[in-house]
């Protein structure tokens, strides 16, 4: 069995080798997931704790109603962010399919 590529004589790359990006844009790419999500899980549920939150770290009071659209807008940012990265990997995968690959002729 040949190693070569089927149509243009290259090495086929294995299932554990590293893809060509560099890793700088891997790391980047993986820390845009991981933010996000991170975030959107140590969100607290009840605005009083988040109005205490803010009032901890940043030494301003902030009434209820003012961490209940703190928390609303973080969580829908949250999720925006995950849609975006999500989308952009599926646009990417579905370009390089688009294209047809290293086979395409």
């Amino acid at each position: 069995m040949s190693a070569a590529n089927c149509c243009h004589g290259t090495k086929r790359q294995g299932a554990g080798e590293a893809q060509s990006e560099p890793p700088k844009w891997r790391g980047a790419e993986i820390a845009g997931w991981i933010v996000p999500s991170v975030t959107l899980a140590l969100i607290p549920k009840c605005p009083v704790c988040v109005a205490a939150y803010v009032a901890l770290f940043s030494g301003v009071g902030i009434s209820i109603a003012t961490a209940s659209v703190i928390r609303t807008s973080l969580v829908v940012l949250c999720v925006a962010a995950l849609a975006y990265l999500a989308l952009a990997r599926l646009w990417r995968l579905a370009s390089k399919t688009k294209h047809g690959g290293p086979c395409a002729q």
